[in-house]
C-alpha cells in the first residue's frame, strides 16, 4: 500500500493596506495622556482596595479585643476540659 502524500498548508499572504485604527489616528500626546490617566486610575483603585482591607482588619482586631474582655464569650469558647488546669 502506498502512502498518501500530504500537501503542505498554503501560507496566507497578509495585505498591507489595513484600515486605520483609532490608535493610529490619535496624536501621541493624547495617547500618552490616556495611558497616564489609566495608570493613575489603577493606582487609586489599588490604594482604595488596600484601605478597605486595612479597615476590615482593624474592625476584626477591635472585635477580637472586645471579645477577649467578655467573660461570657470566653467561657462559651474555652476548652471544657478543666482537669488539664488543676
Amino acid at each position: 500500500m502506498a502512502k498518501k502524500k500530504r500537501n503542505a498548508p498554503v501560507k496566507r499572504v497578509e495585505t498591507t493596506d489595513k484600515p486605520a485604527t483609532l490608535k493610529d489616528m490619535l496624536d501621541p500626546q493624547v495617547l500618552a495622556k490616556l495611558k497616564e490617566t489609566t495608570e493613575s486610575l489603577k493606582a487609586s483603585e489599588a490604594q482604595r482596595l488596600e484601605q478597605e482591607r486595612q479597615e476590615r482588619e482593624d474592625a476584626r482586631k477591635a472585635e477580637q479585643k472586645r471579645r477577649d474582655n467578655d467573660f461570657e464569650y470566653l467561657l462559651e469558647h474555652s476548652e471544657m476540659n478543666w482537669k488539664n488546669y488543676k
